[in-house]
């Protein structure tokens, strides 16, 4: 038995080994660390022993989600690292995290690739002629 695990005096059971809140919970997101953090920053006078784990939670979910979708983004460029510019095209393309991240800027991230409809070329058809007779008896119509 080592020295370490027997208590100060020598008397009493020996300690068991720390168990961490994250490990307790099921989560890879640090539930002490943000317990620290809410009491910090005061945003309560006290903080309950649930709140932590539960928002440890959510941001471990949130950031599972923005790494998958990330991930395909990174895998459809043909790219093994992803970059902010992945990041960018996940959140964009998601409404749900669109709208959670609106105005939030992700620094390299680039924008959307877009082209307005109306500078598009246009179809392949009727001649102008037809086109302008046709809108021609339209408006006869209507009078």
């Amino acid at each position: 038995m080592s020295s370490a695990a027997i208590p100060k005096g020598g008397r009493g059971k020996p300690k068991a080994k720390a168990v961490s809140k994250s490990s307790k919970a099921g989560l890879q997101f640090p539930v002490g660390r943000v317990a620290r953090f809410l009491k910090k920053g005061r945003y309560a006078e006290r903080v309950g022993s649930g709140s932590p784990v539960y928002l440890s939670a959510v941001l471990e979910y949130l950031a599972a989600e923005v790494l998958e979708l990330a991930g395909n983004a990174a895998r459809d460029n043909k790219k093994n690292r992803i970059v902010p510019r992945h990041i960018q095209l996940a959140v964009r393309n998601d409404e749900e995290l669109s709208k959670l991240l609106g105005g939030v800027t992700i620094a390299n991230g680039g924008v959307l690739p877009n082209i307005h409809q109306n500078l598009l070329p246009k179809k392949a058809g009727k001649g102008k002629g037809e086109a302008f007779l046709r809108s021609q008896q339209e408006i006869r119509k209507l009078m």
